[in-house]
């Protein structure tokens, strides 16, 4: 088992289920508030330990990879006015001894394909993914609990770790779902994975533990995606060498313990924006005091 330093997140998609404001603008450059998401994403893997962020992404989606970089004049201008607490927004956002390397999707061949695609930079090295379209929150503000919570259980079980949320049962068929024989999860704890299900019926499902988007894999991972046929929509999907890797070692399903956003939505991108909104420590108190005038 190698050190986990490496995460990697696919930001090459195009963003069809928030259109037309991810047109021209990328989704994840999308502001919850006042910070894209994709940085919310970035911090989570930062404060978890992670020290080299790859980028699956096209070649017009340019915004991203800049969001990370120093931008001169507007550091110089901030500078000369003063405006500390602003420079320090934009100057600390990637933190020193953490790197953001790229790679390229040209095609939505699927998850699977993706990770394939940042495989010469992962290398031989165990690693995790993480899909930007999911905020993960936790009203302590420790946004990165949960993803720190599968590092260790990695490490400690020596098991590959999936991510997985609590959905309602009558909500089961929109998801991935975790068949873990029948185990009773509490927040935090890990079970063994007998199977995934994509999209069970609905009174057929053999649990309500959603996959969120949040893994920890092995390096052999890599030679189990290289095998994997195109399933469906032509895809490559992760979920199926995720399958045929249990055959091999466990593979673990942990519960977590805050809540996710699927901003990759409408709806959960304006859930997100209030949640976070509330919370911020600038105007989550004038804005708290909004909503309770409004009659909506």
């Amino acid at each position: 088992m190698t050190e986990l330093t490496k995460i990697v997140i696919p930001v090459a998609g195009l963003g069809t289920r928030v259109l037309p404001a991810s047109k021209v603008i990328p989704k994840e450059m999308l502001t919850v508030v006042d910070k894209p998401v994709i940085q919310y994403v970035v911090e989570e893997a930062v404060n978890a330990g992670f020290k080299e962020i790859i980028l699956v992404t096209r070649p017009i989606k340019k915004a991203i990879e800049a969001h990370f970089e120093p931008h001169t004049e507007l550091e110089e201008t901030l500078l000369s006015k003063g405006k500390i607490e602003q420079l320090a927004m934009v100057s600390d956002i990637l933190p020193r001894g953490v790197r953001i390397s790229t790679a390229f999707q040209d095609e939505p061949l699927g998850l699977g394909h993706a990770v394939l695609c940042a495989a010469p930079l992962i290398g031989d090295d165990d690693f995790a993914v993480s899909l930007p379209d999911v905020l993960i929150f936790h009203p302590d503000g420790d946004h990165a609990h949960d993803l720190r919570a599968i590092v260790a259980a990695f490490k400690q079980n020596h098991a590959a770790q999936l991510m997985v949320e609590a959905v309602p049962e009558d909500q089961v068929s929109s998801y991935g779902i975790v068949d873990c024989g029948g185990a009773d999860f509490a927040p935090g704890e890990s079970h063994n994975v007998l199977a995934m299900i994509e999209k069970p019926p609905v009174g057929g499902a053999p649990s309500n533990q959603s996959i969120i988007g949040r893994y920890v894999l092995p390096a052999r991972i890599l030679a189990l995606l290289r095998k994997t046929k195109p399933g469906a929509g032509g895809e490559i999907q992760l979920t199926d060498a995720i399958n045929a890797l249990i055959a091999e070692m466990p593979v673990q399903a942990n519960s977590m313990t805050g809540r996710t956003f699927d901003c990759g939505s409408k709806l959960g991108f304006l859930i997100a924006n209030i949640e976070y909104g509330l919370k911020h420590p600038e105007i989550g108190a004038d804005f708290a005091e909004w909503l309770g005038q409004q009659d909506f």
